[in-house]
């Protein structure tokens, strides 16, 4: 469990922030929130600002309210999803002598419009609700297996047996990356996710790891191509070019990083609920229709990314002065468990009126693998709910977390009766 020495060394409030708007919270290392995530999701916001600075990964604003996160998802001229503009990132690398290595940029999620729309759109046909619906035998068939595993024995540690190995599997196969490379990849994605440092050459290394931990694939998809995406990149055109190396491996890291690990965050916060709800199980045991209700209040109680974004420029945003080039971070949990929003948010209702969640994020960066999410999520609760009796969380070992972009089950052991 990660200690309150970890915590990172707090700096100097702008001038520019009042004391009023302070928060001492630390995304990745804050004690009660490595702890029991989404307690402390709550306590932040029934006790901090909508709008929030802190002191805490080199000072930064938190969007904590529904509103706010709405709001500054959809306003990419204020709040850029480029934390370097994309010129000066053109300007330098073409500055850089002819040998350096490719620097990767993870597009489109980290470009702005009108770029992130040219990036994006050959991507559209790869999630799209009709391509993902010719998977799902194939999950559900993965999903039981992988619950048939452990039914005799009585237990498990959830993450490694289930909830990992179904989506990065499943990403797996549709990239085209080899299956035996599972644990270097995972290994990848955890160094990467961990990093709290801001400076973007640490960005840069990492992200260079992981493009020449798939190049040999990239390359060899290219000249033998095969059904899967990294295959279907190479033929699809970019603004009215043909796809190069460097394109293949821009789109790669950030498939690479979203596909092996947000989904089996999802379902680990899932289950977990499930595990701590013996009713709720029974009761969609008796009705499986159910099972998408409670995927998409799950989804809203657990809302689990964060993504970061740059003040593009000096603004008044919600009453709040903000300067350019300072950070702000999309806390979608908060935005979700915002009473405002969603009346009662702390609590799970099964057929919860009101407003969508934006668990997915809003704006034009709303999650390209939304409906492939989906689609796992229902599969694995159906499947974990048809293949085993009621399972709760072993009282002997808690659920473990991290904090980060992306909050995480690190660990949850499951029991159940035999």
């Amino acid at each position: 469990m990660t200690k309150a020495s970890a915590v990172s060394a707090a700096v100097a409030r702008p001038d520019h922030v009042p004391e009023s708007l302070v928060c001492d919270f630390d995304m990745f290392h804050d004690p009660a929130y490595v702890l029991d995530p989404h307690k402390r999701i709550i306590d932040l916001v029934e006790n901090a600002p909508p709008v929030f600075w802190t002191p805490r990964n080199g000072g930064h604003w938190v969007m904590l309210g529904h509103a706010a996160n709405f709001e500054a998802a959809r306003d990419t001229d204020s709040f850029s999803s480029e934390m370097v503009p994309y010129e000066q990132v053109e300007a330098i690398l073409a500055a850089l002598p002819p040998d350096t290595p490719h620097i990767p940029r993870a597009y489109p999620i980290n470009l702005d419009p009108p770029n992130h729309a040219k990036y994006r759109q050959p991507l559209q046909g790869v999630f799209s609700p009709r391509t993902i619906n010719v998977l799902k035998d194939s999950i559900r068939e993965l999903a039981r297996e992988l619950v048939a595993e452990v039914a005799d024995k009585g237990e498990c540690e959830f993450m490694s047996a289930i909830a990992e190995p179904l989506p990065v599997r499943v990403f797996l196969k549709m990239l085209g990356l080899p299956l035996e490379k599972f644990a270097e990849y995972r290994a990848l994605v955890k160094e990467h996710l961990s990093e709290t440092s801001p400076e973007p050459a640490s960005a840069i290394l990492r992200l260079q790891k992981v493009a020449a931990a798939m190049r040999d694939t990239v390359l060899e998809r290219r000249d033998n191509p095969r059904d899967d995406i990294i295959s279907l990149l190479w033929k699809v055109e970019i603004d009215g070019r043909p796809t190069e190396l460097e394109d293949i491996e821009n789109y790669g890291v950030l498939l690479f990083i979203a596909g092996l690990d947000t989904v089996m965050q999802g379902i680990g916060h899932g289950v977990r609920h499930l595990a701590q709800d013996l009713p709720l199980q029974d009761k969609l045991r008796a009705e499986p229709a159910l099972v998408s209700d409670a995927t998409e209040e799950l989804l809203r109680r657990y809302t689990f990314t964060v993504p970061p974004r740059r003040v593009a420029r000096d603004l008044v945003f919600q009453g709040v002065q903000m300067k350019e080039g300072e950070r702000a971070m999309l806390f979608l949990p908060g935005a979700d468990l915002d009473p405002k929003e969603f009346p009662h948010a702390d609590q799970f209702e099964l057929k919860r009126d009101g407003k969508p969640h934006i668990a997915f994020n809003a704006g034009p960066h709303r999650c390209l693998g939304s409906h492939l999410a989906r689609v796992e999520l229902n599969i694995v609760y159906e499947e974990m709910l048809a293949g085993l009796p009621q399972f709760r969380i072993d009282p002997e070992r808690p659920a473990r977390f991290h904090g980060g972009h992306v909050i995480g089950v690190e660990e949850l052991y499951l029991v159940w009766d035999k």
